[in-house]
């Protein structure tokens, strides 16, 4: 007998995401992104991405059943994004699924953003070990989780007390004249860049701050010190070394996720750590906690760039934990939460 059938559906930002899963392989997986229409504003902006949810949700999940060549009926059940995100997104993707699941019949299951970036590795590297840290890094999230199952044993380790990762590359990138969104420009950028001509504070990493926050980062800090830097260059009249500058924020940002990661995999003996979200596409986070991982005999599993930014495999994939660990599906008047905390699952 073959596994139940998952849709997973991703509304949490700017991308309308649909896939398909069974078990832990992907049928389909399509996405409809906003990203220019955001573009002129430098930012997200909520209502721009609200309709474009609207717009852009029917034709995504049609798209997607295509795709995997199944109807709506042959769907076991239906996950979808119930937080965190933005909560006029949210509630157009949780309003589409309850009526997609009242029209079939199929149970729901509303699930956390954060936690589906972590799942996703399974639809690529296979079923992960009885124990492991996830980092996850994003445009908004910045968190190290442990994970003893992902469908029931979840626990926050440590997270972001300011700006999230990708959030401080693009607030860099708009300081050095980069297009939005700024992450993967300043990544470019820095390839180009000496990454040990300017270095630049790593937020919670010594002293008292290191022992009070072990797990946790803070890159507010950082991002200031960049802006005082290029200021400073300006001030003087001198040009501003933007390869440079990029080098060594990107190097900054880079040491402290890694350095943070192993040694929470280290402390609760963990021989794997699961690196998603859109940022663990950043070029130099990826080769930095490959080196460093491979030195304490850490497996680093960390999924294509396609999978890394927000997408409906991920829900799929998270939707398709539940279901094999039989948990008890979400109830049709499920709410959006815009600030789900990282240790539910599901709500």
């Amino acid at each position: 007998m073959s596994e139940p059938l998952i849709l997973g559906i991703e509304t949490s930002c700017d991308e309308t995401g649909a896939a398909l899963v069974r078990g832990r392989e992907l049928l389909a997986d399509v996405t409809a992104s906003s990203m220019d229409e955001h573009a002129r504003y430098g930012g997200i902006v909520p209502e721009v991405a609200s309709r474009a949810h609207l717009e852009t949700f029917v034709p995504t999940v049609d798209a997607a059943l295509e795709a995997a060549r199944v109807d709506l009926g042959d769907v076991d059940a239906i996950a979808v994004t119930a937080g965190p995100g933005l909560v006029g997104s949210l509630t157009v993707g949780v309003a589409g699924a309850k009526a997609l699941a009242l029209a079939t019949g199929k149970p729901l299951y509303g699930v956390n953003h954060v936690i589906g970036h972590a799942a996703v590795d399974e639809l690529v590297h296979g079923a992960f070990p009885e124990r492991f840290v996830a980092l996850v890094v994003s445009g908004g999230h910045t968190s190290l989780l442990l994970v003893d199952n992902i469908a029931t044993g979840v626990r926050q380790l440590g997270q972001t007390l300011d700006d999230a990762a990708g959030e401080a590359f693009d607030k860099v990138g708009r300081l050095l004249g980069l297009p939005y969104p700024g992450g993967p420009h300043v990544d470019r950028l820095a390839q180009t860049g000496d990454p040990g001509a300017i270095r630049f504070p790593r937020g919670l990493s010594t002293g008292k701050d290191k022992v009070r926050h072990p797990y946790d980062f803070s890159f507010s800090g950082l991002k200031t010190a960049v802006a005082r830097y290029v200021e400073g260059c300006e001030d003087r009249g001198e040009a501003v070394p933007a390869a440079d500058v990029a080098a060594g924020f990107s190097e900054a940002v880079a040491d402290v996720l890694t350095a943070k990661a192993l040694a929470a995999c280290q402390t609760h003996g963990c021989d794997t750590l699961v690196v998603g979200g859109g940022f663990s596409a950043n070029s130099r986070l990826r080769a930095l906690a490959a080196e460093r991982a491979e030195q304490h005999g850490i497996t680093v599993r960390i999924p294509p760039i396609r999978y890394c930014t927000d997408n409906g495999a991920m829900i799929a994939a998270l939707g398709s934990a539940l279901v094999r660990e039989g948990a008890a599906p979400s109830s049709l008047d499920l709410p959006t939460d815009s600030g789900m905390p990282l240790e539910t699952v599901r709500v």
